[in-house]
């Protein structure tokens, strides 16, 4: 069988945004080094097409979301759908079940598998937004049962994730876990100039590396800073990331004479790295992560991780990392917690549990649950071509997913079609995208 083409969608993708940004990068290099063409469809302020590590990216104009820090979605449907179309893809996965969700609909008129990948538990999102518990799960519900019925399959990356849907009587639902780069995160980056450099000579250099937005609780971190400062430990906090809460922090810190730096956005993963092997601890305070890449990019560098204990993190870190509940006094123990252990045992810890989940796993679970081969034939010479003219302006938890049944709805769905099956067009749908080195 040659390379199949995976069409992949996402909202919420930005130049400075971190998590989602990197899985797609990591699985689509995957999907890419496994003989598959990936196609990644996301939403910028001009349409773009750009041929990259990871496979073909096509851009195209996106709503621009107020208050989220840059934040795009995909609303034209109708051009997103002529591109699919054109596209034609073998498989579809989808990393959104905001805008994106009517696509499972168009991918069973076509025939073709589709998966939406679940990267946020939607209760535990809206819970963070100051909600009634009871209507943010009756809300959850409602949407998960709609986005389980849409979609072939349904992936989570870790058994926390799958409640929500399983609440539900969700049956498509499979796991894949994310991974972690085991080469640009290592140990060995702790740089002790920059260590003194930020931390001043102070005896703790506690980090954050996140969005600096409500749902993620950056102000945790300033809380557990406070509270280990008032018991007289000389710690000092250093924030990696942007986001609308940026100012609200840094004024908060001044007034409190808090000493925390702020560096902004860090482009480069590679400099994240360094500093994240540089912390003596590193803080992930999110409630709602369903697994916490830059917690396990911490654990890779060597680092522990003080994880929010209502998140999905606190599995995945083992005795690598400790939990604590949504407040400061929580976040501080968990910080002495860690730091009472022997600081060689600490860091071998961290760097052991990361070396669970290296991307490759993640890669091989996500091809078995698109029910593509790991390695197809004809492997590194994934097939190009280029879309149509107007069809779009250029541009612990390491588990085997589970197989399920087909939900109890009874729809005929692309699931069931053989591997490799082509979609078929409807009534004046564009032509195929021309393929090289044969048909599929």
């Amino acid at each position: 069988m040659s390379g199949l083409r995976i069409v992949r969608l996402a909202n919420f993708v930005a130049p400075a945004s971190g998590g989602l940004r990197t899985a797609l990068r990591e699985l689509g290099a995957g999907y890419l080094a496994a003989g598959h063409e990936p196609v990644l469809i996301v939403p910028g302020p001009e349409a773009a097409e750009a041929t990259t590590a990871q496979g073909r990216v096509i851009t195209l104009p996106g709503r621009l979301l107020p208050g989220t820090g840059g934040y795009r979605v995909l609303t034209d449907r109708r051009r997103l759908a002529r591109l699919l179309a054109a596209l034609a893809p073998d498989r579809l996965e989808v990393s959104d079940r905001t805008t994106l969700r009517w696509t499972g609909e168009w991918a069973r008129r076509h025939r073709v598998p589709a998966v939406m990948v679940s990267h946020e538990s939607v209760d535990g999102v809206l819970a963070t937004w100051g909600l009634p518990g009871s209507w943010c799960r009756g809300a959850a519900d409602r949407l998960n049962r709609r986005t389980a019925h849409a979609y072939t399959r349904i992936v989570c990356t870790t058994e926390w994730a799958e409640r929500e849907f399983r609440r539900v009587g969700a049956r498509n639902v499979v796991r894949a876990p994310l991974g972690v780069d085991l080469e640009r995160c290592r140990p060995a980056l702790r740089d002790p100039a920059l260590r003194e450099s930020l931390a001043g000579g102070a005896a703790v250099l506690l980090a954050l590396c996140s969005r600096l937005s409500p749902e993620k609780r950056p102000g945790l971190a300033l809380d557990a800073l406070a509270e280990l400062r008032r018991q007289g430990l000389d710690a000092r906090l250093v924030v990696a990331g942007d986001g609308p809460l940026r100012a609200r922090l840094g004024e908060r810190a001044a007034s409190q004479r808090l000493p925390v730096v702020f560096t902004g956005h860090i482009g480069d993963p590679a400099d994240l790295a360094v500093l994240q092997a540089t912390a003596d601890v590193v803080l992930a305070p999110g409630p709602a992560e369903t697994f916490g890449l830059a917690a396990m990019e911490a654990l890779a560098c060597g680092t522990p991780v003080v994880a929010s204990a209502a998140s999905a993190v606190p599995a995945l870190l083992g005795r690598a990392g400790t939990s604590a509940a949504g407040d400061g006094a929580s976040f501080a123990a968990g910080v002495r917690r860690l730091l009472a252990r022997p600081e060689a045992a600490r860091r071998a810890a961290a760097r052991a549990r990361a070396e669970r989940f290296p991307w490759q796993t993640a890669v091989d679970a996500f091809l078995d649950a698109l029910q593509v081969p790991r390695t197809a034939r004809g492997e590194g010479t994934p097939r190009g071509g280029n879309v149509p003219h107007g069809a779009a302006a250029p541009h612990d938890e390491v588990a085997p997913h589970d197989e399920v049944s087909p939900h109890d709805e009874g729809v005929t769905r692309g699931a069931s079609a053989p591997r490799g099956a082509s979609a078929p067009r409807g009534e004046g749908a564009p032509a195929r995208v021309p393929r090289q080195g044969g048909g599929r």
